[in-house]
């Protein structure tokens, strides 16, 4: 037997019978030859780690824009919780936690600079219906590796699709639902807290029914939400009615309070601005493109290379791309 032999034999014998074994996976776009040392789910997990999409989430972000301290959530923060909580839900169940593993740590490969700034700023101008989700999915069948993209397994690069409740999708296995579940209690947690952090509220503003059913306080919130929905899934993953009714009203004072917030969102607008600009001026001087998305030019047209050109960057990077192109620079002696 070989060490990816044993691991699946170890899957059947300790998996729930809804979990997704590794040696059940539809496969890749491209077959490959078996790995001898890890599962088709480990090697996609490993592939996504070691790609320049993962290295440029710790620039993206999250909810304020470029902040300066060392303690607000990243893109790439974000992602590392959102698999920690995955994780946990998916070993109470029994799941398979390398497929939930390779889908949390990709899940936000696609995600624009300025956080949900920049997906508007692309909506507005680009002849493509922007959606970080979907965006992630081309990032790791199409973007990576000057092209040739990741070749993921069919259920990882599902579970990166379906993992937004926006659009009303539901991931073929449960792994994937555990990801969408466990984006959803992360990303509100750890908002408050860095909301917290920048003076914009307080824990006492939390309204006490809602307080009253979670828990008062990041860590208690998390574990009555987890615990929700490890208690009360079965054939599908679901949280409880009434954690459920808590989170809603919870997600909603945030809305109110944070991401519409005047102060946490006012330099957004020059986010905006800036993904737009850069973006009317790339499609008019294609010169400007890294030889990479010449060939997606090529191929795909103008506003296909533009787009991924743009979505790729980081805060830092997107605004000194736009300050070499707009900004004057002084004459030298």
């Amino acid at each position: 037997m070989t060490v990816r032999e044993r691991t699946q034999e170890i899957e059947r014998q300790i998996l729930s019978p809804r979990a997704a074994l590794s040696e059940n996976t539809l496969g890749r776009d491209r077959p490959e030859e078996p790995c001898p040392l890890r599962t088709d789910y480990q090697r996609d997990r490993d592939r996504i780690i070691h790609c320049r999409s993962f290295r440029r989430l710790k620039h993206k972000t999250q909810v304020f824009l470029s902040p300066t301290g060392d303690h607000y959530r990243t893109r790439l923060t974000h992602t590392l919780e959102v698999n920690q909580i995955a994780r946990t839900i998916g070993r109470a169940l029994r799941l398979n936690e390398d497929l939930i593993e390779a889908i949390a740590l990709g899940h936000d490969l696609g995600h624009t600079p300025f956080g949900h700034a920049g997906e508007r700023a692309l909506r507005k101008v680009s002849p493509f219906y922007f959606n970080h989700n979907e965006h992630s999915v081309r990032v790791v069948e199409q973007c990576e590796k000057n092209g040739q993209g990741l070749n993921l397994t069919v259920e990882v690069r599902n579970g990166i699709l379906c993992h937004t409740t926006s659009l009303g999708m539901k991931a073929m296995t449960l792994e994937g639902r555990v990801v969408q579940f466990s984006d959803r209690i992360a990303y509100v947690n750890h908002d408050i807290e860095d909301a917290i952090r920048a003076g914009i509220l307080k824990e006492e503003d939390i309204p006490a029914e809602i307080t009253a059913v979670l828990g008062a306080g990041k860590s208690r919130r998390i574990t009555t939400l987890v615990t929700s929905v490890i208690d009360h899934s079965d054939e599908d993953i679901v949280m409880g009615k009434e954690q459920r009714g808590a989170y809603n009203a919870l997600y909603s004072f945030l809305f109110q309070n944070v991401y519409q917030d005047s102060a946490a969102k006012k330099e957004e607008k020059k986010a905006e601005q800036i993904i737009i600009s850069l973006y009317q001026y790339l499609k008019d001087n294609p010169e400007y493109l890294p030889e990479e998305y010449h060939v997606t030019a090529e191929r795909e047209g103008i506003d296909r290379a533009v787009t991924d050109y743009i979505a790729s960057m980081s805060d830092s990077y997107v605004m000194n791309v736009y300050s070499d192109l707009f900004i004057p620079k002084g004459w030298k002696d």
